[in-house]
This record gives structure tokens, sequence and C-alpha cells, in this order.
């Protein structure tokens, strides 16, 4: 199963001590070998780093670590490839322009099925199943609103476009303008909310800790949003199954859930990841 990693927060904030536990489930950790991108918004510029070796070993991740980019919206992924072969134009994230914005999206999951009509305004330059879909989200917003709605009615109509491409497969994703950050949980997602009184936090998948204490102001909001939790010590929020959240300023803003929730367990999630075909374990 490819995995997911994003940050939304309420001042710009580096991402180095959650990126560096994440990178390493890709190709240590986890088995995620087929490349990995990064994209980070600063103001309406994005900086987007792409390559297809696994994250774990990658030079590009190690400038990634020393750059220490701050942002308040970054999504990250790790691949493993279930259609489209392993190359640059088949990494994640993938980016386009709407509304004169830049729009940045990472998918975890497998459509088997979509194959929806060419669009006017976007078409996949590569051959996944992820890039396909959002193309089809920007074209179906693109066409029903020649300028950017209110945030309320983006979320609905997006909401409305997620139930639509899930019901084709598994549909994990997140997706961000710069100014908010949208996740989806098909199976798996999970998130937790960093802020004052901040303590410290130890990575699962490396022996670092961090004292977020020393290096945060009183008013940091920090949200961060993973496949996985990254740290064993901090008691990480789920998304239910097929639950929609728009987080801005490191909070949820926007929630639109499934009555009653469900959620699954880390096992039963890889189960339905592995019967899809996109996890190894």
């Amino acid at each position: 199963m490819c995995q997911l990693l994003g940050m939304n927060c309420n001042t710009p904030t580096d991402i180095v001590f959650s990126f560096e536990g994440f990178r390493r489930r890709g190709g240590l950790t986890d088995h995620h070998a087929d490349g990995f991108g990064i994209g980070f918004f600063e103001g309406r510029g994005l900086r987007l780093f792409h390559d297809d070796k696994p994250s774990a070993n990658s030079p590009v991740a190690d400038l990634i670590k020393h750059y220490q980019i701050k942002s308040e919206n970054v999504i990250a992924h790790i691949r493993k490839a279930t259609q489209g072969r392993t190359s640059l134009v088949n990494t994640h994230p993938f980016v386009r322009e709407l509304w004169g914005e830049y729009w940045l999206f990472a998918h975890n999951g497998h459509l088997g099925d979509f194959q929806p009509p060419p669009g006017q305004y976007y078409t996949p330059v590569g051959n996944t199943d992820s890039e396909r879909a959002f193309c089809f989200l920007l074209e179906s917003l693109r066409q029903r609103y020649p300028a950017k709605p209110p945030r309320h009615e983006l979320f609905a109509a997006m909401a409305e476009l997620t139930a639509h491409i899930r019901s084709h497969g598994l549909f994990n994703f997140m997706l961000s303008n710069g100014e908010w950050l949208l996740a989806h949980a098909s199976t798996l997602l999970y998130y937790i909310v960093r802020q004052a009184p901040f303590g410290e936090a130890h990575l699962l998948d490396q022996d670092v800790a961090v004292d977020f204490n020393a290096v945060t102001t009183p008013n940091d909001r920090v949200a961060v949003i993973a496949t996985l939790p990254l740290t064993r010590n901090e008691t990480w929020q789920q998304l239910a199954v097929d639950e929609l959240v728009l987080f801005h300023e490191g909070q949820i803003i926007h929630r639109h859930c499934p009555q009653p929730p469900c959620y699954l367990s880390a096992e039963e999630g890889l189960a339905i990841a592995r019967a899809a075909g996109v996890a190894e374990y």
C-alpha cells in the first residue's frame, strides 16, 4: 500500500521530523520502493521534488532533510506501483492549475475500472489511475464553477465527486491548494493536531525524538496526517471509512462522515489493500 503524509499549519513549519520517519517506509521499514515525491506550498508558489528511486536512500530525500523548507501545507507520497510503470511521470504528488492556484494531489489505493472520458482542460501525462482521478476532479470542478466558489460549497462538491470515484475502488487521497488541505480515507488515514502545551514525540520508524516545546511558539498549531501513525508516544486520531475532512490553519473545519462511522484496524486495512493488490505483506 502506498503511503501518504500531509501537513497543514497556521504558521510556516518544517516537516523534517515527520518526513524522516516517513521516508524510511520507502524501502527500509516498509515495502514501497517505486519512488516518492513531496510538495511544499510557499505563499502562492510551490516547490515540488520527485524521485523514482526509494525514498529511504534517495539523495533527493537527503536534500529535503537538509533544506528544512517551511510551509503551511505539505503533501508527500511514497509509491508502490499498481498502475503505470515506475517513472518520474507517474510519481506523486501531481500538480495542476485551477482558478489561478496550484493544486497538489496524492493518492493511495487502486481504482480498477475508473476510465473517465477525456477532459477539455485536464489530461493525464502519465498512465496511473491516480492522475486520471485528479484530472477528473479538477475537470469536474472547472466545468461546474467558472470561478472559485465559497469554501463550504467547494467542500460539498468534493464530497459528491469523491463518493463517485471511490465507487471504483480504494481512494485514500490528499489534496491542497495552498490554503487548506483535504483528506479522504477509504481505508486507513490518521491525524494528530499538535498545539500548546507541546511535548516530546518519538518516531516509530527511527530512534529519533524531538521536544516540540523547544521549537514552537504557544500560538502554533500543526496538523499532521499520515496513512499510519508516525510516532509511538502520541495519540493519533483515525478518519472513518469514507470520511472526508478539510484542514485549515491546523484544524478540521469541514467534515463529511457516514453514520454510523466505521473504523478499520491497521490489519483490516492492510488486508483490504492486499486483496486489491496494493500491499506486499
